[in-house]
Order: C-alpha cells, then sequence, then structure tokens
C-alpha cells in the first residue's frame, strides 16, 4: 500500500470571505469548489460551508465555515500548527515585500539548511510558513532517513518523554 498525495487539509474558518482574500487574492490559490452543507451524513442540521483552494500540484487546503458549532480560534505557535507551502524564490520575495507593505506579520528569513521560510499569519490565527528549497534539500533528506531515524530513537529513550 502507498499513500499517493495529499488531496486536502481541513480545517475550521472563521469568515469564508475573509478567508478566501488571504489565500485566493493574497496567495494566488483558486478557490476551486465550495460545498453548503445543510445536513450532515449522520442527520445532523447545521449551516456549514466548506470551501477548497488548489495548490500548484492538485491538492487543495480546505476550510469550514461552521457558525452553529463551537469553536474556539487562537494565534497558533509555530510549533502547535503550520501549514508550510513551498514557493519559488521570486513567489517568496514577492509575497514578503507585499506582506510587509500592507503591514502584516512577516517573521523570518528562517534558514532551516533544506529550505529557507517565512511566517505569516492567516485571517483564523494560523500560521501559513511559505518556503524555498536549498539546492541541498533533496541530497540532504535523501541521505537522512538513517539519521532521523536514530534521532527519534533516541529522543523517544529520554527520562522526560511524554508518550
Amino acid at each position: 500500500m502507498q499513500i499517493k498525495k495529499l488531496h486536502h487539509h481541513a480545517v475550521r474558518c472563521r469568515n469564508s470571505e475573509d478567508t478566501r482574500k488571504f489565500y485566493e487574492d493574497f496567495l494566488g490559490m483558486p478557490l476551486v469548489h465550495a460545498i453548503k452543507i445543510d445536513e450532515t451524513k449522520t442527520g445532523r442540521k447545521t449551516q456549514t460551508l466548506h470551501t477548497f483552494f488548489r495548490l500548484g500540484d492538485g491538492s487543495h487546503l480546505a476550510f469550514f465555515e461552521a457558525p452553529d458549532r463551537p469553536f474556539e480560534f487562537k494565534k497558533q505557535h509555530d510549533f502547535d500548527l503550520h501549514t508550510a507551502l513551498e514557493v519559488d524564490q521570486d513567489t517568496f520575495n514577492e509575497i514578503r515585500v507585499r506582506a510587509k507593505n500592507l503591514g502584516m506579520e512577516v517573521r523570518g528569513i528562517s534558514d532551516h539548511e533544506i529550505i529557507h521560510s517565512i511566517y505569516l499569519r492567516d485571517p483564523n490565527g494560523y500560521v501559513v510558513e511559505l518556503c524555498v528549497k536549498t539546492s541541498e534539500h533533496d541530497s540532504i533528506l535523501e541521505k537522512g532517513a538513517t539519521h532521523a531515524k536514530t534521532l527519534l530513537a533516541e529522543w523517544s529513550k529520554r527520562e522526560n518523554h511524554t508518550g
């Protein structure tokens, strides 16, 4: 068995139009599908909108606006939750400048050895990382599987491990 690729990753949003403005108008990811859900498959009545924004590889980021369902929106810390989107260098530079000119919070440029990243917040408080692969990206990851498993095994043995 092999997982082929990501089709979509879905999270809640506060407001579908504000979310569209960020993902479609600002980042350039087209809104390609929307589903109005009046009743769930289990028969629960709802008023929910499910929207899909396409990435260049055909996968999607999707959002649920469900005002009838409680949900606490909070600013996420990068370690808690973030979505990393790969872009080319020109797009990276362009979005970074546009975000700064609009007065948006822009953190970085962070050098992660295999990628260079900046971090933005969408209208829902989610962290969106835009990253550009370094020239060493593929070779480092190709050689890294053994090291990653060793590091994970060492990490899992530590005394204060909570898992």
